[in-house]
């Protein structure tokens, strides 16, 4: 199955209680915050944090949050995708794709040039999806998460 007709929706007081329910499969959460947590870094930092949530339909199919904060001294932390998370029983149908792809393009919005992106390595990695999403690696090491880079030039 693939998506059908999702769309992007600010994080409400209606919906919140969803959006923290909303989980990944068993093998990737050590991998990814839980959309909870994502959301309190996104309270705490509301200059900053872009969290927005996936739709199809009227079903809660995945989170994303992206960082824009140009000014930062670590580049890395300019603009980026924060989070992704992809409802377990919705993975592999092009959500997380559809949710980066509006993340770029609130990047471009912004006149962001490059988007960065870290991860781990290992079993249930995303490294494969952000390598296919035209990221690559830096060759940079952050808290111990590969940081991968895009230019929306190349995009």
């Amino acid at each position: 199955m693939t998506v059908t007709s999702p769309r992007l929706a600010r994080v409400t007081p209606e919906n919140v209680s969803a959006a923290c329910r909303l989980a990944v499969r068993r093998d990737q959460e050590h991998l990814v915050a839980p959309v909870a947590h994502s959301l309190a870094e996104a309270y705490a930092s509301p200059d900053t944090a872009w969290p927005r949530l996936v739709y199809d339909g009227d079903q809660l199919v995945a989170f994303v949050m992206g960082g824009f904060d140009p000014e930062n001294e670590i580049s890395l932390f300019r603009c980026g995708v924060w989070r992704l998370n992809v409802g377990a029983e919705f993975q592999g149908r092009g959500y997380g794709r559809f949710a980066v792809d509006e993340l770029l393009a609130e990047a471009r919005r912004r006149g962001q040039r490059r988007v960065t992106v870290m991860w781990e390595t290992g079993p249930g990695s995303p490294e494969p999806f952000y390598l296919r999403m035209g990221f690559r690696p830096t060759g940079e090491v952050f808290a111990g998460e590969v940081v991968g880079e895009l230019f929306l030039d190349d995009a």
